[in-house]
């Protein structure tokens, strides 16, 4: 009974050692869909956010991405869908360009 509670003990120590090694990294895209959400707040004041998804990112070249995000808002009673597409550079963690694309549903 000793050693298999000694062993999940151990188990338990070694699995949260490995899984929270250091602080706990968030993905490099959240900075730039908080500035995707911030855009689309200001571009659509008091409008419903109804839906967030965070499209993927795309490789410009060796340092350069695109993250693109899609939200779902309410204006006047119609949905419309906002792309917004973030350039940003890895190396120095830039903001390069954002584009806005709406679209109604």
């Amino acid at each position: 009974m000793k050693k298999t509670i000694v062993s999940i003990l151990m188990m338990a120590f070694f699995l949260g050692s490995f899984t929270n090694s250091g602080h706990a990294q968030k993905p490099d895209y959240e900075k730039y869909g908080r500035i995707a959400m911030a855009v689309v707040q200001a571009d659509f004041p008091g409008a419903p956010i109804r839906e967030y998804e965070y499209l993927g990112r795309k490789n410009i070249d060796a340092s350069k991405v695109e993250d693109g995000f899609r939200f779902k808002v309410q204006e006047n009673n119609q949905n419309l869908f906002v792309i917004i597409k973030v350039n940003h550079d890895l190396t120095n963690k830039k903001l390069i360009n954002l584009t806005v694309e709406s679209q109604k549903q």
